[in-house]
């Protein structure tokens, strides 16, 4: 589940995450996916840079706090995705607003009529708003249904803010808990509508997997106060421990997933077949990434915000999202795909050979060209290319 990309990774982003290679989506990625550079320091001057080997644009961006398009845009870019050895790039510095503003802008709605295609996630980036603001400001059910014709109320103002995620000290208010046995055609989604609590909380309460799987006659624990700061994603992962920013970013991602509800496993993998063959890319390799990153589970965060089934950061979706001609939302099914396959397709276009590539995915390829692969990196290649193997 690294944060990695055609050499986009770095070695400390090596810790499980490796492949999530970010396929945010720069520019408007529904929800926190954009808070894995959030605090670099505002200074009041461009800043020259030398292209070292192995670095990438969104490596760069990365380090620095700047968005890919913002480096492309100050250096005159054709194409981020490649630069040159000594080639000399401009770091814009001066003041960046903050992530996440202090006074919010007064809401402002506008309105949408769904067509055929639309998607919740679709139209909160046609709007430059989010999921969880459209999904609040229409009443929408969990998993976010809505209908050809039906108007959408859209918030086009202070709907950034992200879902509450747990804080570092615990919540003021007293819980209180009551139980529930599950009945079939129960989900937690419901069960959760139902107590005015969220998913978030009954997972936690109830250990309950990635998936949060329920089964009929479970007696689960429900509560019913102070509900809203469970933590769902720690902040380690594989002996790495990641800033509070990113894990607050994981958590509030985690936590719109489970609320709005994903594809199934064989739908997911629908979805991997066709986005790779429309791609060009082997679909036995896009599928056994998957299976080995997330197992089809689209719910999947990791402590580094490593998004969905492909297990996309979004500094990697960023770059994903120039390859592809359009900004991807990493939080929707389809989007976080194409960003995985994009950036299999360019790390398999780019390496000497596939089992490079596939290292390329978990580790990075800037690092794996750099240090070769490591244990951990030889063990995943090899998974993958047995998976792939049943997958043909």
């Amino acid at each position: 589940m690294t944060p990695p990309t055609s050499a986009v990774t770095t070695d400390a982003a090596r810790s499980g995450m490796r492949t999530r290679l970010a396929s945010g989506a720069g520019v408007s990625i529904a929800v926190a996916v954009a808070t894995v550079a959030a605090s670099a320091t505002a200074a009041h001057a461009d800043e020259p840079y030398v292209v070292k080997a192995g670095d990438t644009v969104s490596q760069i961006a990365l380090r620095t706090g700047v968005s890919v398009a913002a480096i492309a845009k100050a250096s005159a870019l054709a194409d981020a995705s490649r630069i040159q050895v000594g080639q000399l790039l401009t770091i814009p510095t001066g003041p960046r607003a903050p992530i996440v503003p202090s006074a919010p802008p007064a809401a402002s709605t506008t309105t949408h009529t769904v067509v055929s295609g639309d998607t919740v996630s679709h139209i909160a980036a046609r709007y430059s708003t989010t999921v969880a603001a459209i999904v609040s400001a229409n009443k929408l059910d969990s998993r976010a249904f809505i209908r050809i014709g039906q108007v959408l109320t859209i918030p086009t103002a202070g709907a950034t803010a992200t879902p509450t995620v747990a804080q570092a000290s615990p919540s003021t208010t007293a819980a209180t808990t009551t139980t529930h046995t599950v009945v079939s055609g129960d989900t937690v989604s419901h069960i959760a509508a139902r107590y005015s609590t969220t998913v978030a909380a009954i997972v936690s309460a109830n250990k309950l997997d990635s998936r949060a799987f329920i089964r009929i006659d479970q007696v689960l624990t429900i509560p019913t106060a102070g509900a809203s700061t469970v933590t769902l994603v720690s902040n380690t992962f594989a002996g790495r421990t990641y800033s509070d920013a990113v894990v607050a970013a994981a958590n509030a991602n985690k936590a719109m997933l489970l609320q709005i509800g994903v594809p199934t496993t064989s739908q997911m993998k629908a979805t991997i077949v066709t986005t790779a063959r429309s791609m060009g890319v082997d679909p036995a390799l896009a599928l056994a990434i998957a299976y080995q990153e997330s197992g089809f589970n689209h719910t999947a965060v990791s402590a580094a915000n490593a998004i969905g089934t492909m297990q996309v950061i979004p500094s990697s979706g960023e770059w994903a999202s120039q390859m592809v001609g359009r900004s991807l939302n990493l939080l929707d099914p389809q989007d976080n795909v194409v960003a995985g396959v994009a950036i299999l397709r360019a790390l398999v276009r780019t390496s000497p050979d596939l089992s490079t590539a596939i290292a390329g995915y978990y580790q990075g390829a800037a690092s794996v060209q750099r240090n070769g692969m490591y244990p951990d990196t030889r063990r995943y290649v090899a998974n993958v290319q047995t998976l792939m193997s049943r997958f043909r």
